[in-house]
C-alpha cells in the first residue's frame, strides 16, 4: 500500500499523523445536522417514501423530510451505525440527518462518519445517546473535494467486493442452518432405519412415523412446574445462581450446564428445596414477542450446584425415562415449534399456557437404545455442521474487520489511493 509523501502531527493521540496538505475540519464544517421527526402521522401502505431508523427503512410514508443525498446519524439507541441515503426519505425522531454542501463529497462523508469513536462521545448507559453539539464538534482532517471523490470511489469499489463475498458466505450459512434443521426434522419423525414399517401419527403436520414409535402427550411423561424466583436480592434469603429466560432462549446447543456467570439472586429455603435444577430437567420459554420463536427449550445436562430457574421459564420434570440427549431433539424441531406457534395467544406478547404444554404430542421411540442411537447420530451431524458454520462465520468476521480497517486507513490518510 502506498503512503503520502509527507505527514504532519494531527495533535490527536488516536489519529496520529495525517497528510500534510489535509485540513482540520469540524463535522459542522462538512455538513449541517438536523433532527428527525415523529413519523406516525404520515405512515401509509401506499406511501412512496422510506421511513428510516437506525436499522434502515422500516415503513412507508406519504411525505418526505428531505429529498437529497444525506448521511443519517443515531440520536438515541443505536448511535454507531451511520447510514447513507440518496433518495427522498423521512428520518425518525431518534435519528439525525445531514444536509451535505457542494464542497463535501457525500460518500466520502459517510465513510468518514463510520470512523467516529461514538463510545467516547455518547452519554447514557441504558439508552446511549448523542447530542447535536457533540457531533458538530468532532474533529477530522480532510482533503479537497477532488481527493474526497477519488477516496470515495476507491472505497466504493473495494467495499463492494468485500460485501459481495460476505453476502455469499452468509448465504452458505443459511444453507447449512436449513440443512441442520432438515436432518433433525427427518430423524425425529422417521428414525434411522428406513426399512421399518410406518403408521399414521395422527398429527396432520407430521404424517407417518415408525410403526413401533409412541405418540405421547407431555402430561404423560412429566410435570410442568412454574417458579417464583425473581431477580432480586433480599437480606433474609440465601444467595443462589439463577437460570434466566435468555439462558434458555439464546442457547444454540440446547444444553444447560454448571457455570460461574449465572445471575446471582436470593431465594428462600422453600424455593431452594423445590426449584433447584437437576440433570434431565427441561426448561421452556413460555412467552415471546413473536410466534416464530416461542416454546424454545434447553436440557439440564447435569445436577446444577445451588442453581434455580426464574419465574420467566417453565420446568418439565420427567416421570418417564428418556435418554438425556434425545430430549434436545424431541423438543426442539419444526413440528414442536409449529404446534407452539399455532397455540400461542396474546397480542403484544405471545404466551403459552400450561395446558398447551401438557397437550403437546411428542414422538418417542420405546427403547432407550434407539433414542441413544438417534441422539448420537444427530449430535455428530449437528456438531459437524456447527463447526462448518463457525468456520464460515470466522471468514465473515475477518472480511468485516478488513473492511473496517481499510476504510479507517484510507479516510485518515494512512493509505494513499490517489495519483
Amino acid at each position: 500500500m502506498r503512503e503520502y509523501d509527507s505527514y504532519k502531527d494531527s495533535g490527536i493521540e488516536w489519529l496520529g499523523k495525517v497528510p500534510v496538505h489535509w485540513s482540520e475540519k469540524r463535522l459542522k464544517e462538512l455538513a449541517t445536522i438536523f433532527g428527525g421527526k415523529d413519523y406516525k402521522h404520515i405512515v401509509s401502505d401506499d406511501g412512496l417514501y422510506d421511513v428510516i431508523g437506525s436499522g434502515g427503512s422500516f415503513e412507508k410514508a406519504t411525505e418526505y423530510l428531505y429529498n437529497k443525498e444525506s448521511v443519517l446519524l443515531g440520536r438515541k439507541g443505536t448511535i454507531d451505525k451511520p447510514l447513507y441515503v440518496n433518495r427522498a426519505f423521512w428520518a425518525v425522531d431518534t435519528m439525525y440527518f445531514t444536509k451535505i454542501p457542494s464542497y463535501t463529497h457525500g460518500r466520502y462523508f459517510f465513510y468518514l462518519c463510520t470512523t467516529i469513536e461514538f463510545g467516547y462521545y455518547k452519554y447514557g448507559s441504558a439508552l446511549p445517546s448523542m447530542t447535536q453539539g457533540d457531533l458538530n464538534r468532532i474533529l477530522f482532517f480532510t482533503p479537497a473535494l477532488k481527493e474526497q471523490t477519488a477516496i470515495a470511489q476507491y472505497l466504493d469499489t473495494k467495499t463492494q467486493v468485500i460485501d459481495k463475498k460476505v453476502t455469499l458466505l452468509e448465504k452458505k450459512i443459511g444453507y447449512y442452518k436449513l440443512l441442520r434443521k432438515s436432518i433433525i426434522n427427518e430423524t425425529v419423525t422417521k428414525g434411522l432405519d428406513k426399512t421399518v414399517k410406518l403408521k399414521d401419527s395422527g398429527i396432520d403436520w407430521i404424517g407417518q412415523i415408525p410403526e413401533h414409535w409412541e405418540v405421547i402427550r407431555l402430561k404423560e411423561i412429566g410435570n410442568i412446574e412454574t417458579s417464583s424466583v425473581n431477580k432480586k436480592i433480599e437480606e433474609d434469603e440465601d444467595l443462589v445462581s439463577l437460570v434466566n429466560y435468555i439462558d434458555v432462549y439464546n442457547n444454540p446447543n440446547k444444553e444447560i450446564w454448571n457455570r460461574d456467570d449465572y445471575m446471582q439472586v436470593s431465594a428462600n429455603i422453600k424455593q431452594i428445596q423445590s426449584k433447584v435444577l437437576q440433570q434431565g430437567d427441561v426448561l421452556f420459554t413460555p412467552s415471546s414477542e413473536t410466534i416464530e420463536d416461542i416454546g424454545v427449550s434447553s436440557v439440564v445436562m447435569e445436577n446444577l450446584k445451588n442453581t434455580l430457574y426464574s419465574y420467566h421459564v417453565l420446568r418439565l420434570k420427567f416421570n418417564k425415562k428418556i435418554y438425556l440427549n434425545f430430549k434436545k431433539y424431541m423438543l426442539n424441531n419444526d413440528f414442536v415449534q409449529y404446534y407452539f406457534s399455532h397455540s400461542a395467544t396474546g397480542t403484544t406478547r405471545k404466551i403459552l399456557g400450561l395446558n398447551t404444554f401438557y397437550n403437546l404430542k411428542v414422538l418417542v421411540p420405546p427403547s432407550i437404545e434407539e433414542q441413544t442411537e438417534i441422539a448420537t447420530y444427530l449430535d455428530h451431524k449437528t456438531q459437524t455442521i456447527d463447526k462448518i458454520v463457525g468456520n464460515i462465520q470466522t471468514q465473515i468476521n475477518t472480511l468485516k474487520e478488513l473492511r473496517k480497517t481499510l476504510i479507517n486507513d484510507v479516510v485518515t490518510g494512512k493509505i494513499k489511493v490517489v495519483e
